[in-house]
């Protein structure tokens, strides 16, 4: 197999399966700063002659190396690295077969770490590109233009972060330690999101079965999923989503809240410490808290049962909705304007029970439970348009 050359570079080096082109000339994207600059790059390319980047501590930051890979379409890019790193598909009009994967490398040109132990492969039999380098100065930033179905499998060590944009998946898997994940419009039947202390930033709409994992104070902020099954889970981070529209969707947190804005589907929710709060709610929602309160306006109503051990729930609906009303707790404060009929009051255990039917409902259709036992549950109406609010 041998590359073919694309016209980058001023000098040619034949390895093997890969072309190398070693330039000073600046022009790539570079991560930089993880926190700044990688979330508000738009990722795209530096033109010819451009100058070159200079850090925050007054020093250059330039391409130090560039591969250019001749490779088969559907592969897959495995990525060990400290640094950051960014991956991005390929222009479909330059490179109409999806056979190349490009990688450049930039940071400050001197440092005896900038490009040390780098490795840069691709494996034919595997179609496998393998980016591996445990000793590579943690301040530099490779980035990948790959085609745009690509499978993905990297881990960042350290504050290395990580950034995919625009890539069609059948597995995408990514692992952090301190460092910032960011998927931007990313589709994938398998996608797997851990991160050791790092943020996770998804925006644009992210499509599949989507697994996030957040230890420590990690926090979780989605603009939108849309899947079949959604898994996310942070320790002591908020964790917070736009849009939910999923067929089953399972959502915890040990101390972090919960903050939900338009949410489709089956939906579980759990917080041992944290508040839940649902902007709108629209299919069937469970959502329990041991010590924190639970806000909820429930939009269209299938079924809905909410629990906090030791706090208070605030429940809004639109007045013409239809349900079965199940109110526990220590004290109940229901807005007289609803018509609630055939209701009934028990008192229990120092605290009241009320159930009833509003608006002629069904017993065994729709039905809402609120259960507070040491706190207030609150049923309110609340219109749609006051709801989007709660959305931005």
């Amino acid at each position: 197999m041998f590359a073919l050359g694309s016209g980058w570079g001023l000098g040619c080096l034949w390895l093997s399966q890969l072309r190398v082109w070693a330039r000073d000339a600046a022009g790539r994207w570079a991560l930089g700063a993880c926190q700044a600059r990688l979330c508000c790059s738009g990722g795209g390319e530096g033109r010819p002659g451009s100058e070159p980047e200079v850090s925050p501590f007054g020093l250059t930051r330039q391409t130090l190396k560039e591969w250019a890979l001749l490779v088969s379409p559907f592969g897959r890019l495995r990525a060990r690295l400290p640094c950051h790193l960014a991956v991005r598909p390929l222009d479909p009009l330059t490179y109409p077969d999806a056979d190349r994967v490009l990688v450049a490398v930039s940071g400050v040109e001197g440092r005896a770490r900038a490009l040390a132990g780098l490795q840069v492969v691709y494996d034919e039999a595997l179609k496998e590109v393998a980016i591996v380098s445990d000793v590579i100065d943690p301040q530099a930033s490779v980035e990948v233009t790959a085609p745009l179905k690509f499978d993905l499998n990297i881990k960042s060590s350290g504050s290395g972060c990580v950034k995919v944009q625009n890539i069609e998946c059948d597995n995408c898997k990514i692992e952090t330690e301190q460092g910032t994940s960011i998927l931007q419009s990313v589709k994938s039947p398998q996608l797997h999101v851990q991160t050791k202390g790092g943020k996770v930033i998804c925006l644009g709409t992210i499509y599949g079965n989507i697994n996030i994992h957040a230890s420590d104070k990690s926090t979780v902020t989605i603009d939108k999923l849309q899947g079949s099954s959604v898994n996310i889970s942070t320790e002591d981070g908020l964790l917070k989503a736009k849009y939910l529209y999923t067929e089953s969707s399972f959502l915890s947190s040990a101390a972090g809240d919960i903050t939900l804005g338009s949410i489709h589907g089956n939906i579980t929710l759990q917080s041992k410490m944290g508040n839940i709060t649902v902007g709108s709610s629209s299919g069937c929602l469970n959502a329990s808290t041991h010590q924190g309160a639970i806000d909820v306006y429930v939009s269209q109503l299938e079924k809905v049962e909410l629990k906090s051990h030791k706090g208070s729930i605030l429940v809004k609906v639109a007045s013409s909705l239809q349900a079965y009303l199940q109110l526990s707790g220590k004290e109940i404060d229901v807005n007289p304007e609803f018509r609630v009929e055939e209701m009934d009051e028990a008192h229990k255990d120092g605290g009241v029970i009320i159930t009833g039917l509003m608006n002629q409902a069904s017993k065994h259709e729709k039905w809402i439970k609120a259960d507070a036992p040491k706190g207030t549950v609150t049923f309110r109406s609340q219109s749609w348009f006051q709801s989007l609010k709660l959305k931005d």
